[in-house]
């Protein structure tokens, strides 16, 4: 496995600043994020000058860029809104292949019209599950056409709730292009931990074929997402489950201030073979 970053993690919107500090930081490779190039996530255009510095920001910093962060609520109540994220993604998905970044990471979204990352009650709809279904098969053409990975994720407050609705989607969809971003920490809020064990199991078994990139963030006894080591998380026990169905990608940690990086990248590389 190789450790890596949310690169946003770092403020900041010259690449080569940005990923200069990843490097710093004890981390090899990152989840990049348009933000580092003061644009929004999913910007209306992306100029040639802008690509050109993060290309010279890589190479001069050796640090790999495995992701490229493209979420946009897939299933805003708003038709014209979903529309809208579409169209920005065909942008990002031109820069990222141009860039050479494998993997586009999305968000399946919530009937919540302010806040992708919020639950609403309407996501357990048939309507809101086919209009996932309508918008994953849009990205799914324009992600072809560019020979590119999407990273799906598990999240509680999604439309795809569970590692069971995340297989539920890749089944149904029975496109080689999707891909799982799995992080332990959004499979469960509060829970024992034999519980917690038991759903990251869950998961690398329904999913083991499908993992391109694993998270690492933490959870405290509250419910609150905690910094990777600081919660109550079994990290042994997910690193060896990843190692167990043979997990090799990157380990990208996120959700913890620029001043945390360096411990928790040694925390993380501790537990890695």
């Amino acid at each position: 496995m190789r450790l890596g970053i949310f690169a946003k993690t770092f403020p900041g919107s010259d690449p080569a600043a940005v990923l200069a500090e990843v490097k710093a930081a004890g981390y090899a490779t990152c989840q990049f994020n348009m933000a580092c190039c003061g644009l929004p996530a999913l910007p209306d255009t992306i100029d040639q000058a802008t690509l050109a510095r993060i290309d010279a920001a890589r190479q001069q910093s050796g640090v790999e860029l495995c992701a490229m962060s493209g979420t946009f609520n897939m299933i805003h109540p708003d038709a014209a809104v979903r529309a809208d994220g579409l169209r920005r993604l065909q942008v990002l998905a031109d820069a990222t292949a141009a860039l050479r970044i494998p993997m586009i990471t999305l968000c399946t979204g919530t009937r919540d019209p302010d806040d992708q990352w919020r639950h609403h009650p309407a996501n357990t709809e048939p309507d809101a599950w086919q209009d996932l279904l309508a918008s994953m098969e849009q990205a799914i053409r324009i992600a072809e056409a560019h020979g590119l990975k999407l990273g799906i994720e598990p999240e509680l407050a999604n439309v795809v709730d569970s590692a069971r609705k995340a297989r539920r989607l890749i089944d149904e969809l029975r496109s080689p292009t999707l891909a799982v971003v799995l992080d332990p920490a959004n499979l469960f809020e509060i829970a024992p931990p034999d519980e917690q064990r038991r759903l990251v199991d869950e998961a690398l078994d329904l999913l083991a074929d499908r993992i391109e990139l694993a998270h690492a963030k933490d959870r405290h006894p509250d419910g609150s997402f905690a910094t990777a080591g600081k919660g109550v998380l079994d990290f042994d026990h997910y690193l060896a489950g990843l190692r167990r169905i043979g997990f090799a990608g990157p380990l990208v940690t996120h959700g913890l201030t620029p001043a945390e990086t360096p411990e928790v990248a040694a925390f993380l590389r501790a537990r890695l073979p």
